[in-house]
C-alpha cells in the first residue's frame, strides 16, 4: 500500500474534506447513490463523462473513507450495491450547496467559454473556416511566428 512521504495536515478541515470527497467525480457519485442509483453499472451510465475505472476507484476510496458501505449479493452473477453511511449522509448538504452555487453561477462559465470562442473568431482571418481544424492549426502556427 502507498505510504505518503510527507504527513497530511488532518487538523485542517478543508484538507480532510478534500481527502474524503474532493475528487472530480466523488460528489456526483454520492449524489447519484442518494438518488437511488446503487449499482456500479448504473453509476457508469449515470456519469458517462467518467470512465468506469475511475468510478470504480472512487467508489473504493469512498468505501475506505467510511462514506459508503458495500453489499455484495451472492449468486451466479455477483451483484454489488453501494449505500451511504451516516458520514456519507452528512455530506449531502454540502453537495446540495455546491449544486445550487453551480446552477446559480453557471452563466459566468458559459460567458467565459463563449467569450473565448468569440475572441478566437475575431482574430481568425475574415472568410476563413474557423471550424476547419487544418485552417485553425495553420492560423495558430502563423500567430506564433
Amino acid at each position: 500500500m502507498y505510504k505518503r512521504k510527507t504527513p497530511e495536515d488532518l487538523e485542517c478541515g478543508i484538507t480532510v474534506a478534500m481527502k474524503v470527497f474532493g475528487a472530480k467525480w466523488k460528489p456526483c457519485i454520492i449524489d447519484a447513490i442518494h438518488r437511488g442509483i446503487h449499482r456500479p453499472s448504473r453509476l457508469h451510465r449515470e456519469i458517462p463523462s467518467a470512465t468506469p475505472r475511475v468510478i470504480d476507484m472512487q467508489l473504493r476510496e469512498l468505501e475506505e473513507s467510511g462514506v459508503l458501505f458495500r453489499i455484495a449479493h451472492p449468486g451466479a452473477l455477483l451483484k454489488v450495491e453501494y449505500y451511504l453511511t451516516e458520514l456519507g449522509k452528512s455530506i449531502l448538504p454540502i453537495i446540495e450547496s455546491l449544486d445550487q452555487w453551480g446552477y446559480k453561477n453557471r452563466h459566468i462559465l458559459q460567458q467565459k467559454e463563449n467569450a473565448g470562442t468569440e475572441h478566437f473568431k475575431e482574430k481568425f482571418p475574415p472568410g476563413a473556416d474557423h471550424k476547419n481544424p487544418d485552417a485553425r492549426q495553420e492560423y495558430i502556427m502563423t500567430c506564433r511566428k
